[in-house]
């Protein structure tokens, strides 16, 4: 071949490597910039669901605002007593948010911004903080979950156990001695009998362990204990509940399984019957509880103290905003002068 034509296939071959390197800059640019869009868009997203998450949760705090005005409405109605057709009973359908609605007509956003939810007396449940008081487990509290179990086709062994742990996750309490310099023995004597150290009456021992498990704090916290299935515990969720201190059963809330289970030797077809009563005059005292015609004078002296009023509620709210969606339930602890206050809120 000639130096000439060598000559000539020279630039045909430049110009193909220019054109190759000018299509690999562009798709590279191309990419580049694509990629640089896409990301954007991925952090304009991510801060309209934070934005999003943050407005349902004002949203939540405004519903509590209202559950809270609504108890205390309650307060005002009936001081004494907390009856199941209360105002704070009526539930809140699911609702669509005015102000939201003006501002889709100002700004033409589609929100579609809804609040539904529900109060419900949590003294209506049986509380797990009742089996046992000052690292003691108290065998009446330990009978009534047991027919609770019972009436729920669960095991009633598992009572026990459960008493046991929140015993051991008590804190141990001490009694201050008296004497100049000295140590005291730690145990009292007086007209109300004998009492050791720890609080606990005479002739009961105190649980001890060397490692102690953390207490309950919520219903799914009883998986822990030996014998507890998931579906145990939704059997329980609408009976059973874990609150900061003892409470006693509202029996004017409380559900005919458990009025069953707090009276020894009360059938469950006598406490419906009563739950049943009950829907048209309430309870203002235990004694009206006691005397109803289903309770016999075995009854009335095996029965555990009752409340006919409530000082812990639970309040389920469920925010829809958009694509964003919250569902929560708060504690409501209500005080004897009326006021409220949010003692937890927990997201589902």
């Amino acid at each position: 071949m000639t130096r000439p034509a060598l000559r000539r296939r020279a630039p045909i071959r430049q110009r193909g490597v220019a054109v190759i390197t000018a299509l690999l800059l562009t798709t590279l640019a191309v990419t580049i910039v694509t990629s640089l869009f896409w990301q954007q868009q991925v952090q304009v997203r991510s801060m309209e669901n934070q934005r999003l998450q943050l407005q349902t949760r004002w949203i939540v705090r405004g519903a509590l605002d209202l559950s809270r005005l609504i108890l205390f409405q309650d307060f005002l109605d009936s001081q004494m007593y907390t009856r199941q057709n209360g105002i704070w009973s009526t539930p809140l359908e699911e609702t669509r948010l005015d102000d939201y609605v003006e501002r889709e007509r100002r700004e033409g956003e589609d929100f579609n911004a809804t609040l539904s939810g529900k109060i419900v007396d949590a003294q209506s449940r049986y509380n797990l903080a009742n089996l046992a008081a000052a690292r003691v487990p108290d065998k009446l509290e330990i009978g009534v979950f047991q027919r609770l179990l019972t009436n729920l086709q669960l095991d009633p062994n598992l009572a026990q156990q459960v008493a046991m742990q929140v015993a051991m996750a008590q804190p141990v309490q001490t009694v201050p001695t008296s004497g100049t310099g000295g140590t005291g023995t730690g145990t009292t004597t007086g007209t109300g009998g004998t009492t050791t150290g720890t609080g606990a009456p005479a002739g009961t021992v105190p649980v001890s362990g060397s490692v102690e498990p953390m207490g309950f704090v919520r219903l799914e916290d009883l998986l822990a204990v030996s014998g507890f299935t998931p579906q145990a515990i939704e059997r329980l969720r609408e009976f059973v509940i874990v609150l900061p201190q003892a409470t006693k059963v509202n029996v004017n809330t409380a559900p005919a399984e458990l009025i069953a289970a707090l009276v020894p030797g009360l059938s469950l077809g006598d406490a419906a019957a009563m739950v049943n009563t009950r829907k048209g005059a309430y309870y203002r005292q235990m004694a009206d509880f006691t005397q109803q015609p289903q309770m016999g004078a075995a009854q009335r002296a095996a029965a555990v103290a009752v409340a006919v009023r409530s000082d812990y509620f639970l309040a389920f709210s469920q925010v829809k905003l958009d694509r964003a969606a919250l569902d929560t339930v708060s504690l409501l602890s209500r005080a004897p002068t009326g006021l409220t206050t949010v003692v937890w809120i927990r997201e589902n």
